[in-house]
């Protein structure tokens, strides 16, 4: 027998007529949150798109959230028109991050519904917050983010007592199927094609790598399962270093295929790159990007894509630049404390 979502009471709702809230129904609502998020993405100028497979392989591999509890759709006469998701996450500097996000359809903008999800996002992160073990001495936070597209999420931010404390860089590499320049590896060090066997150990290299950079970095078991499986995990264009036996730098590549598939576009995503400490300084980065896009060209792809904290320490925006990637669009990550 199958169980009707949870209603979810919102007490600062819009008076908009037939409006109502409720959790999240698996497999059911997959298809109708993607057309929502492909709809705000598209009228927002996101260059990004989604399908139910892509949605679902998040919801299986769930670390710090429970999709039944922790996603809440808005509603009109039972069409989608909301959505806003919590989760929280341990951060490098020793605080903790209770982080949600929202969006509203863009025929239902400007009338409330998103600094309603927003009130009701804060509401179940202070749940979640409350039953946790007392953390003394820990700095909790809220956390949000958005692009700078999107200026009316910057007003709400601002108007809810939200400051912004970093800025990332989509950036996009063009023309793939022109020059590409093509950097060397240091020496000693080669590239070996991704087999399971070291999927584990590509694993903690990333997580050592992304432990001096800002923010949270995902660690747990489902976290793993979430990356290395499912539609978009495609080890065969991944560029990994060895030294020896040890993994010295990786570039996790993949296509964009619900975007390539939606826009036309032929379009290929840097989805990760990290260098482990003992083989930084030596141009590993820049010579695992070029390659990257090399064998984004070689499979047909017109052009590249990945994301960069602007301040990142290690001088990945040099990197990038280097390789003829430009700055595309600017998102900002905001804060204000959950205690208080």
């Amino acid at each position: 027998m199958t169980v009707a979502p949870a209603r979810v009471e919102v007490p600062d709702a819009p008076p908009i007529p037939a409006l109502a809230f409720r959790r999240l129904a698996l497999p059911d609502d997959l298809e109708a949150i993607a057309g929502l998020f492909n709809a705000a993405d598209e009228a927002d100028g996101i260059d990004d798109r989604h399908d139910a497979a892509g949605l679902a392989q998040w919801y299986a591999h769930a670390d710090t959230w429970d999709p039944l509890q922790d996603v809440l759709l808005a509603e009109v006469d039972g069409t989608l028109v909301g959505y806003g998701k919590v989760h929280w996450i341990d951060d490098n500097d020793g605080g903790r991050n209770y982080a949600h996000w929202g969006t509203v359809h863009p025929a239902w903008r400007r009338q409330g519904l998103g600094r309603a999800i927003l009130h009701a996002n804060q509401r179940r992160l202070r749940e979640i917050a409350a039953g946790q073990d007392p953390l003394s001495g820990v700095e909790r936070r809220f956390e949000t983010w958005a692009p700078d597209s999107v200026p009316g999420a910057e007003a709400l931010f601002a108007d809810e007592g939200y400051t912004v404390v970093r800025y990332f860089f989509e950036m996009l590499r063009p023309g793939l199927d022109g020059e590409i320049t093509e950097f060397p590896l240091p020496q000693g060090l080669e590239v070996r094609p991704v087999l399971p066997e070291h999927h584990r150990a590509l694993w903690a290299a990333d997580i050592e790598a992304f432990a001096d950079h800002w923010g949270g970095v995902p660690s747990s078991e489902a976290a793993f399962q979430r990356f290395f499986s499912g539609p978009s995990f495609q080890p065969e264009l991944w560029r990994v270093a060895w030294d020896g036996d040890q993994i010295a730098g990786q570039v996790s590549n993949e296509v964009m295929r619900e975007y390539n598939e939606q826009t036309g576009s032929r379009r290929g995503l840097l989805a990760g790159v990290s260098v482990r400490r003992p083989w930084r300084g030596k141009g590993l980065a820049r010579a695992l990007v070029s390659q990257s896009l090399a064998t984004f060209r070689d499979i047909g792809m017109t052009d590249a894509v990945l994301g960069v904290d602007a301040d990142n320490p290690t001088g990945a925006l040099g990197v990038y630049e280097a390789n003829g990637f430009v700055v595309h669009q600017t998102e900002k990550a905001y804060r204000r404390p959950l205690d208080g």
